[in-house]
């Protein structure tokens, strides 16, 4: 599907079936490549073969990189086909495993939300943000929609604000007011005949819709490549003249850190780190028709990568492992 191809115009179905073809040919991105096809199924209609999908790959033998969020993915995808009781068990099975990636949290909360479960939608979002962000001096840009959502749930349910909401606020940074997107009464506006009150709508939808094309203007983490120590011995070995960008493994893994919290300070949001290999890094090189040892193609490996959805967040989730590989939580190695 192209780029430009406008929503209305795509045939999801087809879209699906060759999103399908491609896994087959390339099994390293079968994952990101089988949840891309489930999910144009879901937009055609087809939800009973997006439920296959899903099922396909929680029963592949390879495991999966985000078992929870494929499961979150097929508990929101049942429950609008009317077999609710199935979601309800796949939610609360996600719910209890409590994973460290917000995203499932996120799904679950909003599958509990859009079937009007807002007092467990708001104590889905709140197990979230506890398990996540708490003694976070600065919410990973991933976790950001867990606040959102737990500030609109809150909202509908006319709760105080509190620390998180407060939090979520500041994050906002649309010149519309969250309190004021989230405003339960703001489908009383679209039917209002006062020009003051549809003026003040347009512009909350104007905000909304700059928020959303913000987000999918970064669909991929700003990421930075890391090589594991035996595959760069393996590519400096192969391309000397790489050895000017990797003097030696430990400042490589220097070098990454430095690079991210220098991007991080500037501003820039929704980082990651993507680990290449050896002979992806070749196969890439063949496809841009250049030779491996050219170092300015290093960075357009990392952002393919990206792309492909092979990047990990930083920092990591606080109590997870250090990226380096080097079994030791972030916080006593790179993170220290």
């Amino acid at each position: 599907m192209r780029p430009d191809t406008p929503a209305e115009n795509v045939d999801h179905t087809a879209e699906a079936a060759r999103l399908e073809r491609t896994a087959g040919l390339y099994p390293e991105d079968a994952e990101a490549l089988l949840l891309q096809a489930a999910a144009h199924l879901e937009l055609a209609g087809d939800r009973p073969a997006a439920t296959a999908l899903y099922d396909r790959l929680l029963s592949s033998a390879d495991g999966l990189e985000n078992p929870y969020l494929v499961r979150a993915l097929k508990a929101s995808n049942l429950w609008e086909y009317d077999h609710e009781a199935e979601a309800r068990a796949i939610i609360t099975g996600v719910r209890a495993a409590a994973p460290r990636d917000p995203a499932p949290w996120v799904i679950v909360a909003e599958a509990l939300e859009a079937h009007d479960e807002l007092e467990a939608a708001q104590e889905t979002f709140t197990e979230g943000a506890r398990l996540l962000l708490t003694d976070v001096p600065e919410p990973p840009y991933s976790t950001h929609p867990l606040l959102f959502g737990r500030h609109r749930v809150r909202r509908m349910l006319g709760l105080p604000h509190d620390t998180w909401d407060q939090l979520a606020d500041t994050l906002h940074s649309s010149p519309v007011s969250l309190d004021e997107l989230h405003d339960p009464k703001r489908v009383w506006s679209l039917g209002s005949d006062n020009p003051v009150e549809l003026a003040a709508e347009i512009s909350r939808l104007r905000a909304e819709l700059g928020t959303y094309r913000e987000a999918l203007s970064r669909p991929f983490p700003v990421a930075v490549l890391h090589w594991p120590k035996a595959e760069l011995a393996e590519l400096l070995d192969a391309y000397p003249t790489l050895s000017a960008e990797y003097p030696s493994h430990e400042d490589h893994l220097a070098t990454i850190e430095s690079s991210l919290r220098e991007l991080a300070a500037s501003g820039t949001p929704n980082l990651g780190i993507v680990t290449g290999t050896v002979p992806s890094y070749e196969a890439f090189a063949a496809s841009e028709a250049t030779s491996p040892a050219d170092a300015e193609l290093l960075p357009q490996y990392a952002t393919t990568l990206a792309a492909r959805g092979r990047a990990v967040e930083w920092p990591p989730q606080r109590g997870t492992a250090c990226w380096c590989d080097s079994g030791q939580p972030y916080e006593g190695c790179h993170g220290a």
